[in-house]
């Protein structure tokens, strides 16, 4: 992107300062043409014309995001805060530097981050391309990336050994592909994403799926699948659970083996001729 201011006066050089205040840039930093050498008057009376000049200053979409955030940080009472620009693949990485201005990382980076994606908005309508803008301070996006490849490797390892998914709280997707690439090297582990806009966050889970749950008998005690129930803690099995609904029988006992066994009543003497 060109910037440009078009000026007039006495001399040459008069006309460029009084372009490039009109720019807002020193006249070493800009570039210069001439357009109209000045004229002198007739017999100091008639005539004459003065200097036109053109200067012109080619701004990236670095030094614009730059520019656009120093204005922020003046209006949060930042006046003194010095923007290191380096140059990336595709991108630039703005690096901030001042005194007390830890607070403006926020909660998690969240304010870092509002700031990043309005600098990004600005350096993306410089040349209307793609341009991807980093914004760090005090070296906080190494260390937040550390903390978050830790935390991604301790979650996918637990997710492997207990078979259960595990959720993070909402990331954004910077934060989300570091996560991914943490989990990718565990064994048996695999992370997605869940959610959407502001509440888009990883899963962790184990490459097989969950495991169901492990029952529990009738103390509240886990027993794995497959166990058969022990006797005597009052499991029965699906027959007895059926018989159990039946209406009682009165108990019927076994005949006597011998009539000296047998009682008195109810016994018949035959008469013998």
């Amino acid at each position: 992107m060109i910037r440009e201011a078009i000026a007039t006066g006495e001399t040459v050089e008069l006309a460029r300062e009084a372009a490039c205040r009109e720019l807002g840039v020193e006249s070493y930093d800009a570039e210069f043409e001439i357009l109209e050498m000045p004229t002198k008057k007739t017999f100091g009376l008639f005539g004459g014309s003065p200097a036109k000049v053109r200067v012109f200053v080619k701004t990236s979409p670095a030094d614009a995001a730059a520019e656009y955030l120093k204005k922020i940080l003046e209006h949060m009472g930042l006046s003194s805060v010095d923007i290191q620009i380096t140059e990336e693949e595709s991108g630039a990485q703005l690096s901030l530097y001042g005194n007390d201005i830890g607070f403006i990382i926020g909660h998690r980076g969240e304010t870092l981050d509002a700031l990043q994606y309005l600098a990004g908005l600005v350096a993306n309508h410089i040349d209307n391309t793609y341009y991807r803008i980093t914004l760090d301070i005090g070296n906080y996006r190494e260390k937040r990336r550390e903390t978050l490849e830790v935390l991604g490797k301790k979650i996918a390892a637990k997710a492997v050994r207990t078979g259960r998914n595990a959720s993070l709280e909402p990331m954004n997707p910077y934060e989300r592909r570091i996560i991914h690439t943490a989990v990718q090297t565990v064994e048996g582990a695999k992370s997605w994403s869940e959610g959407e806009d502001l509440a888009r966050h990883v899963v962790i889970g184990p490459e097989a799926g969950e495991r169901p749950l492990p029952r529990r008998n009738y103390k509240g005690q886990r027993r794995s699948y497959g166990e058969k129930p022990r006797p005597g803690y009052g499991n029965r099995s699906p027959k007895s659970a059926q018989n159990s609904t039946q209406p009682s029988r009165p108990s019927v006992k076994s005949a006597p083996k011998s009539d000296k066994d047998a009682p008195l009543y109810g016994r018949i003497d035959l008469k013998k001729e």
